[in-house]
């Protein structure tokens, strides 16, 4: 067995709120030290060497997704003015090409694209694979093309430390012209001239926080500052309204929203706020057209509405009026606005929904719409039904995309003046795949305080079984994977994945445990798992592991769990807090050095997610409360009564701008000090970022070798 590495320990003193911590590894955070380098490497070569009796296994995965997956495909085409446009992806390239055909006629019916043949008229705007061209990482973080067709933006980051190269490129047969903006944030928005274009930058935390504004032709140095927020705590951002009327700037932080506007006509006018900044009052905007062409905005705000509500106004001043009232335990997420209809993003009892709003005949005047319109649903059981890509401003129809841990993903557009449902496209799945095969359902797990927490399941039939009264049970304890996240708001819905069935086929059952810190149950879901109350999404993840070792679904050497980011953390947190629970665990780019990242305002998002996490700089409660969970700050060590921690494959990218590459170094190296019998991996990209590998052979491969760890840790006795 390869002797895994050993980082020296270089004991650093951390003293907050008269209290000290000893940090053996502080030192590895230092990316310029050849010596990190040399460790790191260090740990790759021993995951290389340690797995590698898996090879066969991973390979056979990864043909496995391959086979399922069709690798020359096309996206449905969306309609923008005068073309439509899609993508393209081609057998034994990575990345895919971004096109676009011109519109015949006034027809609304997608074109039918063949994916091993040309349109007529089909032109080619970015071929990714030729900008990944002596580069190991690519990630196309700006594409924007002009408002009247001529160029298209893109902005590229070789690096993964999301920081973009923006050029300009002709579409119709010009000069392209020259100059280049560095260092440029996601997103650019065109004015309506197509001569001006405005674009965010970050400061050295990596915080977007201002806006400026570039006129073609022009050297960039010469580039206008719009907008800079100074406070730390809110990010910038810009765009374009789809109705290509206004341009707005968004202020966030966590818990506070500001919006600012521009006549997108007009790109060297003053910018105006639509409603300034109240701590605590969030709210997102959508500019609309009513049926006499008068403007309004729509915000969806959380204004005296725990669960969000609608209100709107016209653009040129007056008051808010309430459009949709605040529902208890329906969570209004966004509405998209178009010519005759209003898409409603909801979230009912766990479940993405969209409703359909009709205009004709609404005056906005007096319009209350709280109980108007069609909910657009799926199949039965945990489904998600979202906005897909819907460019127009003046469509005649809206595209929905649904899918559910069984169901392949479907691409709907629904015809508003009839509400006819057309099926643009169903995700083929290579190989003989049957939906029919698979279970999906939803758990309940009463957590310690008693509120219901919801798992979503996926198995094969047989492995799970449906009883008369539309239960689900196993007929004997089978290997299970446990996926967790469980913060920002953000909902983990159950959506479909050709590459997990390599798991499902081999009998393991897969859940995502829907807990709390994230938003699957609505804004109150989020705040029960937050700030002082952030334990309570490790208990319910805890718990729902119990309950299903106790339902006898599983067993402990039969479970693993998985999570990353944010969910990374949650998977440190559950191994300290259960270790005897799971076989394995998977922590990907995991945020586990949590006080001593959370107490350094110089690196790249901590003071912004105070809100989230709480600041333990200043507040010795906040402090202690984070220190009680930081998964590196109680790790427990060997001996007689603590029981063995699980095998744990973890990673980390060099270049990640969210989590430091140091946390699950660190963190595998302190495991490795206090549990020697540990086994423990670290796979480091050296060059990406948070998301990995970035093209998809190499993602595929990654998520192969991730696989084979998880199937081999459930099928070998401890």
């Amino acid at each position: 067995m390869p002797t895994a590495p050993r980082p020296t320990a270089r004991p650093t003193e951390i003293t907050r709120h008269d209290h000290t911590r000893v940090d053996p590894y502080l030192w590895l955070r230092d990316r310029d030290n050849t010596e990190v380098h040399a460790h790191l490497e260090a740990e790759n070569a021993f995951l290389s060497d340690s797995l590698r009796h898996l090879e066969p296994l991973a390979g056979e995965i990864f043909d496995e997704i391959r086979q399922r997956i069709e690798e020359t495909d096309t996206s449905v085409p969306v309609r923008k003015g005068a073309w439509w446009y899609f993508e393209r992806t081609r057998e034994g390239l990575s990345y895919p090409l971004s096109c676009r055909v011109p519109v015949r006629g006034d027809d609304w019916t997608p074109p039918t694209v063949d994916p091993a043949t040309s349109l007529e008229g089909e032109q080619v705007l970015l071929d990714e694979n030729v900008e990944a061209e002596g580069h190991d990482f690519l990630s196309v973080g700006v594409f924007a093309v002009s408002p009247d067709d001529s160029l298209v933006a893109v902005g590229v980051d070789f690096e993964g430390d999301e920081r973009h190269r923006v050029d300009f490129r002709s579409l119709v047969g010009g000069v392209s012209p020259t100059e280049v903006l560095e260092d440029v944030y996601y997103g650019l928005a065109w004015a309506n001239d197509s001569r001006h274009v405005f674009y965010t930058r970050v400061d050295d935390a990596m915080r977007p926080y201002q806006v400026w504004r570039h006129e073609l032709g022009t050297p960039p140095e010469n580039d206008v500052l719009v907008f800079e927020e100074d406070d730390a705590l809110y990010n910038v951002s810009v765009g374009r309204s789809r109705d290509e009327r206004t341009l707005v700037i968004a202020v966030g932080s966590s818990t506070t929203s500001e919006y600012w506007w521009l006549d997108a006509d007009t790109p060297l006018g003053t910018w105006t706020v639509v409603e300034a900044r109240r701590s605590g009052v969030e709210y997102s905007l959508e500019h609309a057209l009513d049926s006499s062409g008068d403007a309004w905005w729509l915000m969806v705000t959380n204004d005296d509405a725990t669960d969000f509500r609608l209100l709107a106004r016209r653009r040129d001043g007056g008051a808010w009026r309430e459009i949709i009232a605040h529902r208890e335990g329906v969570r209004l997420e966004g509405v998209d606005a178009f010519r005759d209809v209003w898409a409603v993003s909801e979230r009912r009892d766990g479940t993405a929904a969209v409703r359909l709003i009709p205009l004709a005949g609404v005056d906005l005047n007096r319009a209350d719409l709280t109980d108007d319109g069609d909910l657009v649903g799926s199949e039965s059981g945990p489904t998600t039904v979202v906005l897909a890509a819907n460019a127009s401003f003046n469509t005649p129809v809206v595209r929905l995309l649904t899918t559910s841990l069984r169901q392949p993903r479907r691409v709907i557009d629904v015809e508003i003046a009839t509400g006819e449902h057309f099926v643009r496209k169903e995700q083929r799945v290579l190989g003989g795949f049957d939906a029919d095969e698979y279970v999906t359902g939803r758990v309940w797990v009463t957590a310690s305080d008693g509120v219901n927490i919801p798992v979503s399941v996926l198995a094969r039939r047989g492995v799970l079984v449906e009883t008369s009264d539309g239960e689900l049970v196993a007929p004997v304890p089978a290997p299970l994977l446990l996926y967790g996240y469980g913060a920002y708001e953000i909902s983990i819905d159950p959506a479909f994945s050709s590459l997990r069935l390599s798991l499902v086929d081999r009998g393991v059952i897969f859940a995502i445990a829907h807990v709390r810190g994230g938003g699957e149950m609505g804004r109150s879901w989020y705040e029960m798992g937050r700030l002082a109350q952030k334990p309570t999404t490790f208990s319910d993840f805890v718990r729902v592991a119990r309950h299903l070792v106790e339902s006898r679904w599983t067993t402990p050497g039969q479970l693993a769990a998985r999570g990353g980011s944010a969910g990374g953390l949650l998977m440190g947190a559950a191994m300290n807090l259960a270790p005897e629970l799971f076989r394995a665990v998977v922590a990907e780019v995991p945020f586990v050095d949590v006080v001593t990242t959370m107490l350094d305002a110089s690196l790249p998002l901590t003071v912004g997610e105070w809100e989230e996490w709480g600041n333990p700089d200043a507040d010795p409660v906040a402090y202690r409360t984070m220190l009680s969970y930081s998964p590196y700050d109680n790790l427990r060590p060997e001996d007689e009564v603590t029981p063995t921690y699980p095998r744990l494959f973890a990673t980390g990218g060099l270049n990640d701008s969210r989590v430091g590459f140091w946390e699950p170094a660190k963190w595998v190296a302190r495991l490795r000090d206090l549990r020697p019998s540990i086994e423990a991996y670290l796979k480091m990209e050296m060059g990406a970022g948070h998301g990995g590998a970035s093209g998809r052979y190499d993602a595929w491969r990654d998520e192969a070798q991730v696989m084979a760890f998880i199937l081999d840790a459930l099928t070998t006795p401890k």
